[in-house]
């Protein structure tokens, strides 16, 4: 398959995965965390599949230092949804971790510094 392909999915999974994670933030009341688990766990596998197939294609399944800051970020980011239904009163940090997390994943995408 194209690598494109695999970008678009990895892009999109980033999106839903990142909307639904602010919205937990916004409002972690428990009528709601069964349907957020869901929806950002799958987009967490989508991403994690899509990014995994993107090493295959376009580095041959060599990491690189990026890479690895890249999915250390990845599990932050994903463990805040259930943290944020678990201390609701830890929201704003939990955004601005979450805020860093997303900053420090695009830096190593497109810098690569290591």
């Amino acid at each position: 398959m194209d690598p494109v392909y695999y970008k678009i999915l990895h892009v999109f999974s980033l999106l839903v995965l990142t909307a639904w994670t602010f919205a937990a933030f916004a409002n972690p009341v428990p009528e709601t965390k069964r349907r957020t688990l869901i929806v950002t766990g799958v987009a967490a596998l989508l991403m994690l599949i899509s990014g995994f197939a993107m090493l295959a294609k376009l580095y041959g399944g060599h990491l690189q230092g990026w890479m690895i800051v890249k999915m250390a970020c990845w599990l932050a980011f994903v463990s805040l949804v259930g943290i944020a239904y678990r201390r609701p009163h830890l929201r704003g940090t939990l955004s601005l971790i979450g805020f860093s997390a997303l900053l420090i994943a695009l830096v190593m995408v497109y810098a690569k510094p290591f």
